[in-house]
């Protein structure tokens, strides 16, 4: 089965299915260290295939790609355009959107850019939350680089804090093709949570999104695991139907998704775990897109 395939709209006799789907999925958090804390929650993703922008447009009725609606995407909110990372970006990274209006094209330079030949006719699925009544707030965005043949060739995890600063990370493909497997082990050098030291290294393991989802993020300091998170989930087809369902079953779900981050802040408050301010080491917050004033302008030591 092709990445994304089997979800579908209502499809005409001259239509082919979307590769555009929806995963209804459960979200695990557990901290090991400094203090224990783990929560559950269920959540539902939409990956599109943004070569079926105006194709998504003209099936359904209650999502929409770059116009308002019930559920919507906006490009602009992704992979953030212009201007220039804090603390001085790799020299390999391209500014998002300089010369690649698309969301498409931002994500295969930023592919090249890191070494990563994205083959020929290459296609781009961008698994996230979608706007809900104009609202968005996304912790993590993947994107996932497939050829013409559907053979996997990079993936990015584009990472989002509540200060609403950017970092994107390249994962390369690990094990070849056939598993469609994508691994990183990288220094975090990003403020996700007042709860988590900067010092520390992600480690993304990513599938490549079919009919389940396996995504895990985990972080290690000093080479064992002190976080570990995971998204996993099942596929379901990309209609309005659907879309109406989980707009009843999951309310406001970015809404909720922003409201329970805040709520596990307080949980782990009152646990006494150590709270690390946004300013208290912005040499180790590098290559951030859309600074937050805490650290705009200061240099890397």
């Amino acid at each position: 089965m092709a990445p994304g395939r089997g979800g579908g709209g209502v499809v005409s006799r001259t239509e082919a299915p979307l590769r555009s789907c929806l995963y209804e999925c459960t979200v695990a958090h557990e901290r090991l260290e400094p203090v224990a804390h783990r929560f559950v929650y269920r959540v539902f993703y939409i990956l599109v295939d943004l070569d079926e922008r105006a194709l998504l447009d003209r099936r359904l009725s209650l999502f929409s790609v770059n116009r308002g609606n019930v559920m919507s995407l906006r490009e602009a909110d992704f992979l953030p355009i212009g201007g220039l990372p804090h603390n001085g970006a790799d020299p390999r990274t391209p500014v998002p959107g300089g010369d690649a209006p698309t969301l498409k094209g931002r994500a295969l330079a930023l592919w090249k850019a890191h070494g990563i030949d994205p083959g020929p006719d290459p296609r781009v699925l961008l698994l996230t939350l979608p706007r809900v009544l104009g609202y968005q707030f996304n912790p993590v965005s993947f994107y996932f680089c497939v050829d013409a043949s559907g053979a996997p060739r990079g993936a990015i995890a584009e990472v989002t804090n509540t200060f609403r600063e950017v970092k994107p990370y390249v994962v390369p493909l690990s094990g070849g093709t056939d598993g469609g497997l994508f691994h990183l082990r990288v220094p975090k050098d990003f403020y996700v949570s007042p709860f988590s030291g900067l010092g520390l290294e992600f480690d993304f393991n990513l599938r490549l999104p079919g009919r389940n989802l396996g995504i895990t993020i985990d972080d290690y300091q000093a080479g064992h695991r002190v976080l570990h998170s995971a998204l996993a989930g099942a596929q379901a087809p990309l209609t309005d139907r659907r879309l109406a369902a989980f707009l009843l079953k999951y309310p406001l779900i970015t809404l909720k998704v922003i409201a329970l981050i805040h709520w596990q802040a307080l949980l782990l408050r009152m646990k006494r775990a150590p709270f690390i301010r946004k300013a208290a080491d912005p040499g180790l917050q590098r290559d951030v897109y859309r600074p937050h004033r805490s650290i705009a302008g200061r240099s890397r030591p």
